[in-house]
């Protein structure tokens, strides 16, 4: 008896040691997918009285800034890279089976605008100045490896202010290791009408470059 009770708890710790591998393996592979600098040249080129041409980048944080792994978002039109029209800095964790990207603001956004260029202004970033965007989290699941469906956590809770009036956010991505795509759309919360968003369906994004090589296991400091 003394023999199987020491068996199972051996077995046990072994199981416990490979679910704890399994879960910094996918997290970072996950990570890894995400970040990166992303383009939708080629379907502005086709279609550009529908589709304005767009920068998405997704740049990783030193792990100290959050003390947990984190991530700058910056999107911009080509033109005007100083002027992004959304900015973010992201904490990322895991519940399961999904992978949590939560959503901060920053109180002074004009001091890291440009950095998908310039990252040196990332060191600007503090931690005690974040705003948190509740309600506004980000849900992603593994459809596949390597591939990844996104929408807003449950609640209809992230609430965007647009002309004059309050929407809620419904926020939906797919996302592999050379492609995003994505779709944006407010909806009245009184009657869940459809107030602003893409006319023309999801827009759709190339990675032109990779981050991957920046993030590794001590990155995920788990």
């Amino acid at each position: 008896m003394f023999y199987r009770l020491r068996f199972r708890q051996k077995f046990g710790d072994l199981v416990s040691k490979a679910r704890a591998v399994l879960t910094v393996d996918s997290s970072l592979l996950f990570a890894r997918t995400l970040c990166g600098h992303y383009s939708n040249l080629d379907q502005a080129q086709q279609d550009p009285s529908k589709f304005a041409r767009i920068n998405i980048f997704f740049m990783p944080l030193p792990w100290e800034v959050l003390r947990a792994p984190g991530i700058y978002s910056e999107q911009s039109y080509d033109h005007d890279p100083w002027r992004p029209y959304r900015q973010g800095v992201h904490r990322l964790s895991r519940c399961d089976d999904v992978h949590i990207v939560e959503n901060f603001g920053l109180e002074q956004p004009e001091r890291t605008a440009g950095a998908g260029l310039y990252p040196e202004l990332l060191q600007s970033i503090d931690a005690n100045s974040l705003i948190e965007r509740c309600g506004c989290a980000m849900h992603f699941r593994c459809v596949e490896p390597g591939s990844y469906l996104g929408e807003l956590e449950p609640g209809q809770n992230c609430l965007i202010p647009r002309d004059g009036k309050l929407t809620y956010l419904v926020s939906e991505v797919q996302l592999n290791q050379e492609r995003w795509s994505s779709r944006d759309r407010g909806f009245d919360p009184l009657t869940n009408a459809p107030i602003w968003g893409s006319e023309h369906g999801m827009l759709h994004f190339v990675r032109i470059q990779s981050f991957a090589g920046q993030l590794d296991d001590s990155w995920l400091q788990t």
